[in-house]
């Protein structure tokens, strides 16, 4: 059974990337939720393949569902098209769209065809990632740990604004001569302060 491995980029910067593997009798809703999966993205919005050629133009549609449209041909739809049916180039290509409103786009290139399967991998699976993943709905990176690895680095706790009593020397003095950490000398100045 061949295994093709895909290249998955962001269409806005191609250094943000996730390679997927998906055996060629898997349908292009398997790889339509890996995409999803892989960056991190909910599946809630329509979205949609177009088999493409080397240029990113836009070719045969492939589709999560049937929606009312004005085709020129009728639309595939990914849960009854295989991945290797619509392979026709080594390095095939395909743009993929997902949330028409706001229109996230990804280029999907072939970039692999393996005959061998690896046994301890679960098919379609994410084989590879670089770069951070685009935020969904924009607020990633500040909820949960992010934010506290954000409080941390900034010292965004309550109380360090930068008031403090004037002529808090020791605290300073302590910092300056490397006696004590930032933290501690921070820790001791906003004591100082209340």
């Amino acid at each position: 059974m061949a295994i093709l491995r895909f290249r998955v980029y962001w269409e806005e910067d191609d250094a943000v990337y996730r390679d997927v593997a998906i055996r060629h009798t898997q349908n292009f809703k398997d790889l339509h939720e890996t995409i999803l999966k892989a960056y991190e993205f909910d599946n809630k919005h329509k979205a949609t393949f177009h088999r493409s050629n080397d240029h990113w133009q836009r070719g045969r549609e492939i589709s999560l569902e049937k929606y009312e449209k004005d085709y020129k041909a009728e639309p595939l739809i990914m849960e009854e098209t295989t991945v290797g049916s619509e392979i026709r180039e080594p390095n095939q290509k395909f743009t993929y769209v997902y949330d028409f409103n706001k229109n996230w786009t990804f280029l999907v290139e072939l970039i692999n065809v393996s005959k061998e399967e690896n046994p301890k991998m679960t098919y379609p699976a994410v084989v590879r990632t670089e770069g951070i993943a685009p935020s969904q709905y924009g607020t990633k990176g500040l909820v949960g740990d992010k934010l506290a690895e954000m409080e941390e680095k900034y010292d965004l706790t309550a109380g360090a604004e930068g008031y403090g009593t004037e002529g808090d020397e020791d605290a300073d003095n302590l910092n300056d001569e490397g006696g004590e950490d930032e933290e501690t000398a921070q820790t001791e100045d906003d004591g100082a302060a209340f």
